[in-house]
Parts: C-alpha cells; sequence; structure tokens
C-alpha cells in the first residue's frame, strides 16, 4: 500500500549553500547524512516531519558514490525524483508489474530503508521506499 510522499531529492553542486539554506533559513534539522565509501558526506536529510524529508545530495560525490555523469546544473535543473513511502514493498512490486510496470529489483539502499524504481510516461524517476527497523528515518534525529 502507498502511505505517503517519503522525499523530495535534488542534486547540487553548491553542498554547503544549500544545507545552509534548508537547515538555518528554513529551519528543517538534519536528520542523518549519507557517506560515500570513502568516507565522505554526500547526502543530508532534512527532516520535514511525520517522516517526510528533503534529501540533497552533493552531485560529484553522489556520482562517485553510484556512478553516472556529472552534468551541469542549471537552475530548475537539480530536481531527481520524489520517493513514495510504502508497506509491502513486495506486494506493491508485483501489483505494478501486473498493471503493467516496469519495476526494478528491490535492494537496500544506504539509508537502510528497502526501495525499488519506477517511471512515470514522461520518464519521472519515482522511488518506492520500505522503512525497515534499521532504516535512519526513523531513527532519533542527530545533535546539532
Amino acid at each position: 500500500m502507498i502511505r505517503q510522499l517519503a522525499h523530495v531529492c535534488f542534486f547540487t553542486d553548491q553542498i554547503d549553500a544549500m544545507v545552509a539554506f534548508y537547515r538555518d533559513v528554513l529551519g528543517f534539522p538534519v536528520k542523518f547524512t549519507l557517506a560515500t565509501d570513502d568516507g565522505e558526506t554526500m547526502g543530508y536529510y532534512f527532516d520535514c516531519g511525520n517522516t517526510t524529508f528533503i534529501e540533497i545530495f552533493d552531485q560529484k560525490l553522489a556520482v562517485k558514490q553510484w556512478g553516472g555523469q556529472v552534468q551541469e546544473l542549471k537552475p530548475g535543473s537539480q530536481y531527481k525524483h520524489f520517493c513514495l513511502e510504502v508497506t509491502g514493498l513486495a506486494e506493491v512490486k508485483a501489483m505494478l508489474e501486473a498493471r503493467g510496470v516496469e519495476v526494478s529489483p528491490i535492494k537496500t539502499g544506504l539509508d537502510h530503508s528497502l526501495q525499488a524504481w519506477i517511471h512515470d510516461p514522461d520518464g519521472n524517476a519515482i522511488e518506492l521506499m520500505e522503512y525497515t527497523h534499521a532504516s535512519l528515518q526513523l531513527r532519533r534525529a542527530m545533535a546539532a
């Protein structure tokens, strides 16, 4: 079952300014950060309440971690995907596939949540995420 919007994701080339804006100007606390395999902080999860988040990644470090290509980011081009929180991800995957939707294999992300991916008819990426007992989204907030 799809529960709610879980997060929106942006890539940036100015991570410090973005963190300052979302944390210091808008007042969203950092729930947790994500690091590359080398230990470099590449992503920030800002707590928007009720297990909803804004996720921001340093583009170059995200590409280093997951592959792909660094692209020129122009104003308005940093949006990457939105995420729907689901329960029973395997069942949701089967239901969507039965309706003709191509769904990626389910895997565990760096945040310890289960995830799969689909695309809408325009090709926009949609992440399907099921929180687990180990999901960073459900842990206590980081110290300021």
